[in-house]
């Protein structure tokens, strides 16, 4: 009994005093000394014993109360406890009941067993119900160490990773510095190479009235020495002195014209290089683009001075005033004239026969729009490059002689700073053409 009890109450691990159990077989040893001694009949001794085992188990059950299936067998064993202790309490001297009583004894007894049984295997299958919570308890408990191990290596897995993450965050904003200061240089280098090629322009453009008035100049300075000879003499001819004084007014009128002529081409370029304000002011085109026109093919002819090219210009007449901010606007026609004269010169030193450069511009409203059209007649565009020509940094041109920013920049311009469209069109081998279209208002 003692043996079976402790496997279902898993007494070593429940009960401090587990152990004591094992010596319960020494006061049957005693109980046997003393009726040895005492000359006492063995009923009496067994009914004592096994009373005192059943007092020992209750004791046990009592000890686990909190244990469930150990409170059911409580329950189970306590009718059969209190048959037996009656039973040992009126019995009498010899052991035995009364017939009365032991038929009493007998009916209650046989309760107390189907009483018992029937809790027996309530509590075991308490104790099944007991030992599956447990193992589930173990399972969830097993899970909720294996997700916590799950967590704590994710968490690992996500600081290495933020770490990575921060670490490309502070390569890419160090890229991204590096290009902006790229950028920023390189976009420096377009203006610098407009300015160049502004700047020749401009040069060769006052270089021609001021040859000429150098010319007239130093003509009139030999007329005047001729004239003073002339006064000199004791004899004069005053035909001579009358011609003389024509043509040094004449030439004097050149100088002025030609003065002036280069004064208005000082005046307009001080104009177009006034610091943008951002602010867009009535603008003429006609005027804009035949003067960025002829800057820039005087820029390319400084350059090189064996090229030459036909220009061609259709004005429309009467052209409204369109909004616009000059200096950037100016800056999107050289770019395009540049281009244009690029383009031509680089099919003419391919050696064509019978090939003539040729650049037109063209002005025209259409609706509330204005276009501006620059057409070469150089080697075109091939498809594939149309697609990109847009793009910031990309150039078809060789290495240090173009940054991929001018046709970028002219772009944004127009669409961006000014509400307008920038195409192309073209066809290889023949022909080249940009349209830029404003609004009118």
């Amino acid at each position: 009994m003692v043996r079976g009890l402790r496997r279902f109450l898993d007494l070593p691990a429940r009960l401090a005093w587990n152990n004591i159990l094992n010596y319960i077989w020494v006061p049957s040893i005693a109980l046997a000394f003393a009726a040895w001694v005492f000359k006492l009949r063995v009923p009496v001794l067994v009914d004592g014993y096994w009373l005192f085992v059943l007092l020992t188990v209750a004791a046990v059950l009592v000890a686990l109360r909190d244990y469930r299936p150990a409170r059911t067998l409580l329950l189970a064993l306590a009718p059969f406890l209190l048959n037996k202790l009656l039973e040992f309490i009126l019995a009498g001297a010899d052991g035995r009941l009364t017939t009365r009583l032991d038929q009493l004894v007998d009916s209650t007894q046989g309760f107390a067993i189907t009483w018992l049984i029937a809790f027996i295997i309530i509590a075991r299958s308490q104790k099944k119900g007991l030992e599956k919570e447990r193992l589930q308890r173990e399972e969830e408990e097993r899970a909720k160490r294996l997700i916590e191990a799950q967590n704590v290596e994710l968490e690992r897995l996500v600081l290495e990773r933020t770490a990575a993450l921060t670490l490309q965050a502070e390569e890419l904003r160090a890229a991204l510095t590096e290009l902006r200061t790229t950028q920023a240089q390189l976009v420096q280098s377009e203006k610098m190479a407009s300015l160049g090629e502004l700047t020749a322009g401009i040069a060769h453009e006052i270089q021609n009235p001021l040859n000429f008035v150098n010319n007239f100049a130093d003509v009139s300075v030999e007329m005047l020495t001729e004239l003073s000879e002339e006064q000199a003499r004791p004899i004069r001819d005053p035909d001579l002195e009358a011609e003389l004084l024509a043509d040094i007014a004449q030439n004097l009128q050149k100088i002025h014209h030609h003065g002036q002529r280069a004064a208005s081409i000082v005046k307009g370029m001080l104009e177009h290089s006034r610091a943008s304000t951002g602010e867009r002011q009535p603008t003429n085109l006609n005027h804009l683009a035949d003067e960025y026109l002829r800057l820039a093919y005087q820029g390319l002819r400084a350059k090189d001075k064996t090229f030459n090219a036909t220009l061609n210009t259709d004005f429309a007449p009467d052209l409204p005033l369109v909004p616009a901010i000059g200096p950037d606007l100016g800056r999107v026609l050289l770019n395009l004239f540049g281009n244009a004269f690029y383009a031509v010169r680089q099919r003419q030193l391919r050696g064509e026969a019978g090939y003539a450069p040729t650049v037109a511009v063209s002005t025209h409203q259409r609706g509330d729009q204005l276009e501006i059209r620059v057409r070469d007649n150089g080697s075109g565009i091939p498809e594939a490059v149309r697609q990109k020509i847009f793009q910031p940094f990309f150039t078809t041109k060789p290495s240090g002689e173009g940054t991929g920013l001018g046709l970028s920049l002219s772009y944004d311009i127009v669409t961006q700073g000014h509400g307008g469209t920038l195409t192309v069109s073209s066809e290889e081998g023949s022909f080249t053409e940009f349209l830029i279209s404003l609004p009118v208002k």
